[in-house]
């Protein structure tokens, strides 16, 4: 029976998991850029919320 591995396999998790929260705040960012671009086609004063 081969013996595993572990630091390969551990490697590779943590590179997934870090592709994985770069992949979620790139959408963050796109979303967040969004909705700037939406608010800066209203008119200023339908933008704030005082």
């Amino acid at each position: 029976m081969a013996k595993t591995y572990y630091q390969l396999e551990k490697r590779k998790k943590d590179l997934a998991k870090k592709k994985k929260k770069e992949e979620k705040r790139q959408r963050k960012l796109d979303k967040r850029s969004s909705e700037a671009k939406e608010n800066s086609d209203k008119p200023a004063d339908e933008t704030e919320n005082i």
